[in-house]
């Protein structure tokens, strides 16, 4: 069994080194008949895109499919390292040893450069500190490094509105920027459901050794008709005039729905959209002003009025 697995890898070698490189002369270099090449070819068809165009062309692989590197999860690592002491050296080819110490080699680089590679993205990107702590601890780099890696986080999470502290286990799936902050939207193990969590807000975050499978999980469906990052749970759609000095500005935002503007004769734009957070997108339009007014929905429009009101009360 070992001696076909250290014969797979150097049939992979050898295809990446020679692209077209026959079942013939596989057999030569592996040193053992044709017929056993293409059953090792068929295993190999299993877990690589492996191709044969026809008689005369010999093998290579599809698309961007490369051995190196191996990114092991840390529990493929940790059987892979146990392997010599659970087999019989004597009974080994020879070679196992060299070739075991090149694959284990290249795995630790590999590591050792991924690593630095996350610490790096992770100094590059600049968080703020809550108002309310004198200190915030970056969590970026082992938050990166579970989501790569697929492996499930012990944290310490402290919700301010609530002003709770609470253990959480959490799948994460993917980091999301919004409005100068860090979001982990992931699988919450203590609420068994899907949520959103301030990557500010975390105490403490370790990487387990027990990794996850996102299933079908979509983010573009999770996020439908989210304007920023609080799912709400009630479609509403807005329609806004912005005068002709913001017009160009609006069509520049980078969002994350799909809005319907059309340009009006005096320059101005009409934008609609449908959102299913009404606070987060009223913050948005008031920060343009009496440059933006809300057509629709009438019910908004007459809320507006009575929070100006107040305003202008405060302000007399």
């Amino acid at each position: 069994m070992i001696d076909k697995v250290i014969r797979i890898f150097n049939i992979i070698n050898a295809i990446q080194a020679n692209p077209g490189i026959s079942a013939a002369d596989l057999a030569l270099k592996c040193d053992v008949n044709i017929r056993t090449i293409y059953r090792d070819l068929e295993i190999l068809s299993l877990i690589a895109p492996i191709t044969n165009e026809g008689r005369g062309t010999g093998y290579r692989f599809m698309g961007r499919f490369f051995l190196y590197p191996l990114n092991f999860t840390e529990q493929e690592a940790l059987v892979f390292s146990l392997l010599p002491s659970m087999l019989d050296k004597d009974k080994l080819p020879p070679g196992f040893d060299t070739a075991y110490d090149k694959v284990m080699g290249t795995h630790l680089k590999e590591k050792s450069r991924q690593n630095n590679l996350i610490e790096d993205i992770a100094g590059i990107i600049q968080m703020g500190t809550p108002a309310y702590r004198k200190e915030s601890p970056s969590y970026l780099q082992p938050i990166i490094q579970a989501i790569l890696d697929h492996s499930t986080i012990d944290t310490v999470y402290h919700t301010q509105y609530r002003n709770e502290t609470t253990e959480r286990k959490i799948d994460p799936y993917y980091l999301v920027p919004r409005d100068q902050r860090f979001y982990l939207i992931g699988y919450c193990h203590t609420k068994q459901s899907i949520r959103t969590f301030r990557i500010s807000r975390f105490q403490k975050v370790e990487i387990t050794g027990e990794s996850f499978d996102k299933g079908d999980f979509n983010i573009r469906t999770y996020l439908k008709n989210t304007w920023s990052i609080d799912r709400g749970d009630k479609n509403i759609t807005f329609k806004v005039r912005f005068n002709a000095d913001v017009a160009r500005y609006i069509k520049e935002e980078e969002l994350f729905v799909r809005p319907r503007m059309k340009d009006q004769k005096d320059g101005s734009l009409l934008f609609e959209v449908t959102v299913n957070n009404e606070k987060e997108f009223l913050k948005w339009v008031m920060q343009y002003g009496p440059s933006a007014e809300i057509l629709e929905p009438k019910a908004v429009r007459e809320s507006m009025k009575e929070q100006l009101s107040e305003w202008f009360k405060m302000y007399q």
